[in-house]
């Protein structure tokens, strides 16, 4: 499990979401390289697919660009152009898409008239719009997934940061404790060296008698030789 203080992990999740973003692109474009071969009812079909697939680029476009801003400043630069790369592909199918979708006589083929109350236009309109109820179920279902998968990751997050607001409890603890014990080492510090020169002092003392003492006994050496050869 990544750790959430990992500076690369905004940067994977990133990564993740452009990957998609690729394969979705990459059904797009087929499926817009398609459309003008088609007439009718699969030409509408195709064009549903295709605002499908575009939807979710948006939304995977979005996800992008709350991700970015955990990326360290560092790094940004290179993504921001990857991501403006991206979303300036997803606006050119998106105008390529709403140039298709205007071909109203390719849309309907023979059936499409200028007038709009013919049967032949009733029934299409009213096929779009179970098309567009069937499209909006469908973008309901991805959202509602997308945020399922958003709620899991934020408890992850949260059980990721209990943890370390945990293993932080504890090193100030050891912290502390570590204080403690240098406090007490610095006062048997304190009182070695206080030790230490105590006897330093008794030495230096000691050293002195013993000086006298055989200067004493030196002189009374030196005393007795001179009485006897008197």
């Amino acid at each position: 499990m990544a750790n959430p203080l990992d500076t690369d992990a905004g940067s994977e999740l990133f990564g993740s979401y452009e990957a998609e973003l690729k394969l979705v692109s990459a059904d797009l474009t087929q499926k817009l390289d398609q459309i003008p071969d088609l007439n009718g009812e699969p030409r509408k079909a195709a064009i549903t697919q295709a605002e499908r697939a575009l939807e979710e680029a948006d939304e995977l476009l979005g996800q992008m660009s709350l991700e970015k801003q955990n990326i360290p400043s560092s790094s940004r630069g290179k993504v921001n152009q990857r991501f403006r790369n991206l979303q300036t592909d997803i606006d050119g199918y998106r105008r390529k898409l709403t140039s298709l979708a205007s071909d109203r006589a390719a849309l309907f083929g023979g059936r499409y008239t200028d007038d709009p109350s013919s049967p032949g236009n009733l029934s299409d309109a009213q096929l779009e719009q179970r098309q567009q109820l069937l499209a909006g179920t469908d973008r309901l279902d991805r959202s509602s997934q997308r945020l399922r998968s958003s709620q899991a990751l934020a408890n992850e997050t949260e059980a990721i940061g209990a943890s370390t607001l945990a293993d932080l409890h504890q090193q100030r603890e050891r912290i502390s404790h570590t204080g403690q014990v240098l406090y007490e080492s610095e006062g048997y510090v304190d009182r070695s060296v206080k030790t230490l020169r105590g006897m330093a002092r008794r030495m230096a003392t000691n050293r002195v008698i013993t000086i006298a003492i055989i200067t004493v006994l030196v002189i009374l050496i030196i005393a007795v030789i001179y009485g006897k050869f008197r």
